[in-house]
């Protein structure tokens, strides 16, 4: 069973969540709270797989809550960032903060469930509505520090992986860039992760545009 914790300070909402997650059958949704300083409570009590975070609510943000439960833990719950907001400044305050997926409250139930089960497998999600001008944003920016020394341990390989997984490519497309097997992209992909210290593919991709891993396209 994947182990859930719901934070959002709307009481229908949580009920409407909950209904919906488990009705998939192998979802579990062990706890839920009205603000963020309580889903870090929860998250450090309960160890759910993955925490759906509210971004407003009072008492404390979902993004000071979200970089609380992240940081600096490779075997946190993920955060699945789920509002009605879909303004730019949540998007990348949700990622940079350590969520591994971004989801619109009005996403359909199916999808929903799809993003927990995608994020409880160690991959990353962002809503389709807003995935494009997430990527498109972050390819714009300059890099804000430089390289961590994790990525000079990386392997050229795994430097090569890194940087076409953060242009968008997946892994079956990686593989046939590399002319290698979608199997070694996964190989490879794992341990580049475990040296950076992210969880998944979409922290991967914050971190290559964080670190100038991927070249500035020209104008």
């Amino acid at each position: 069973m994947i182990r859930v914790v719901l934070a959002d300070d709307q009481s229908v909402v949580r009920a409407g969540f909950r209904v919906i997650l488990e009705l998939a059958g192998d979802i579990e949704v062990v706890g839920e709270c009205a603000d963020g300083p309580t889903a870090v409570r929860l998250a450090r009590r309960l160890a759910p797989d993955v925490v759906c975070m509210d971004v407003r609510m009072p008492g404390g943000d979902g993004l000071a809550a979200t970089r609380e439960i992240t940081s600096g833990d490779t075997h946190a719950p993920a955060v699945l960032v789920v509002t009605t907001f879909d303004l730019d400044e949540y998007v990348f305050g949700a990622l940079e903060a350590g969520a591994s997926g971004f989801v619109l409250k009005d996403t359909e139930p199916d999808d929903l469930v799809d993003a927990v089960r995608r994020l409880a497998r160690g991959q990353g999600l962002v809503d389709q509505a807003v995935t494009h001008r997430v990527i498109a944003e972050f390819a714009r920016r300059r890099p804000v520090r430089p390289a961590a020394d994790a990525a000079h341990q990386l392997t050229a390989r795994e430097m090569d992986i890194v940087r076409l997984l953060a242009q968008g490519m997946s892994n079956a497309e990686i593989a046939r860039e590399l002319v290698i097997e979608t199997s070694t992209v996964k190989s490879h992909l794992g341990r580049a992760m475990a040296k950076i210290g992210v969880r998944d593919r979409l922290q991967t991709v914050v971190w290559a545009y964080q670190n100038g891993m991927v070249p500035q396209r020209p104008a």
